[in-house]
């Protein structure tokens, strides 16, 4: 096969608008909104719409974690990795000084700066495997799940169990060898912070273009869009840097709105005890819910915590944009050996997003964001359990993409 036969782009079947399920998405999208508002307030129903923007852009972009780290390890294609890397870079540069400051449009604001040790070690190693398994990572579970994906509603579930495993036991792994939270901004400065942070994502970039050459003769381009103008942007696909760009800039209005950056998986721990507790256990004697604010979450409304208003908006964000791409069409049949996965996987992503304090968002995106160490240890930890995750795939009758090898310039 030539280099310009593989590029080509394959035919593109016309869909119409899925109108029920955008219907219903936009429904529930204004009813929640409005609910949430006077329920709780109207900052609230704010995030609960933003979590909806992350979705759409998730979904029209395919901003998969899980899959760009796949195709890398397993082919060298970068394209996915790359555009990780202008996220990070338009992160730092309206994260930094914002966190220097300690206020945004005279608001406290905090990043997210956690310790460093076994638990992060281990912890994000083993949610690299679990994505893998799983089929997605915390941002990925969530919008495959808005798009109709029923394997991976299996994800979701045990990603839930595992995060309330994890919260029960975090105090174990807490009390191992670990470094106090170090954050590079408050360390080196922002000016020296920004430009190390910077020349590394650069370097990764450089990296991916050297091996994906070696590999495939060329940068592989994705093919052409179905759609131009405004019809993509409301139906997508939309580009990866587009999505990237999108995602950095939402992730801000994060910080702006709830005074400290986008996380997911924290609400999982949060439904995951809450229905450990309707099953006869007590995760209130469990030291992760003892402090008072945990404490309250706990005993609390699932629409006062601001984590799990924004992860529902992401679930119908995500329906929103499958249902105007007309992709929406739940299937129900999953093979037996690839729902395993999807469970086994789950159940190690909750449990490593805990040790880890924290997932792909939290710890990886919203952790380097905010200048921590911890989010740099994240991302070698969890890629080298991603490295392994891959190699387990097809034991499970998943696929691991492959192009054929090419030459040439």
């Amino acid at each position: 096969m030539s280099a310009s036969t593989m590029a080509a782009p394959a035919p593109v079947r016309q869909v119409s608008i899925n109108t029920p399920a955008a219907l219903i998405a936009g429904a529930l999208l204004l009813l929640g909104g409005g609910a949430i508002a006077q329920l709780v307030s109207p900052r609230q129903a704010e995030l609960y719409l933003l979590g909806a923007a992350l979705g759409l852009v998730l979904y029209h972009a395919a901003f998969g974690f899980t899959s760009a780290w796949r195709v890398f390890i397993a082919d060298r294609r970068g394209a996915g990795l790359r555009a990780q890397m202008v996220m990070l870079a338009i992160a730092v540069l309206l994260f930094f000084p914002v966190l220097a400051s300690g206020t945004l449009f005279g608001e406290p604001v905090r990043g997210l700066v956690a310790p460093v040790g076994v638990s992060v070690i281990f912890g994000a190693f083993l949610f690299g495997i679990g994505m893998q398994m799983g089929g997605g990572c915390a941002s990925g579970t969530l919008y495959t799940v808005g798009g109709g994906s029923v394997r991976m509603l299996l994800t979701l579930a045990a990603f839930i169990a595992g995060s309330a495993l994890g919260a029960a036991h975090l105090h174990w792994w807490s009390a191992l060898p670990h470094l106090p939270p170090v954050s590079l901004v408050e360390s080196w400065g922002v000016v020296p912070a920004l430009a190390v942070n910077l020349a590394v994502f650069a370097a990764v970039a450089w990296l991916t273009v050297v091996l994906e050459r070696r590999r495939h003769g060329r940068l592989v381009t994705p093919p052409d869009a179905p759609r131009r103008g405004l019809a993509r942007l409301l139906r997508g696909p939309w580009p990866l840097v587009a999505g990237a760009v999108a995602l950095a800039v939402l992730n801000f209005a994060t910080l702006a709105l709830s005074g400290r950056p986008w996380g997911i998986t924290a609400a999982f721990a949060l439904w995951g005890s809450k229905a450990a507790a309707l099953i006869g256990l007590d995760p209130a004697s469990w030291p992760y819910w003892s402090a008072p604010g945990p404490r309250a979450a706990l005993e609390g409304s699932v629409l006062t915590d601001v984590t799990s208003v924004m992860d529902f908006g992401i679930i119908l964000g995500a329906l929103l944009a499958s249902a105007l791409a007309g992709r929406f069409a739940p299937g129900f049949r999953v093979p037996w050996r690839s729902a395993l996965a999807a469970v086994v996987g789950g159940l190690m992503l909750g449990y490593g997003a805990r040790l880890a304090y924290g997932c792909n968002i939290g710890a990886y995106f919203s952790g380097i964001a905010s200048g921590s160490l911890h989010g740099w240890v994240w991302m070698i930890a969890a890629f080298f359990g991603n490295w392994l995750g891959t190699g387990i795939r097809p034991l499970f009758g998943l696929e691991v993409e492959r192009l054929p090898r090419q030459t040439g310039c």
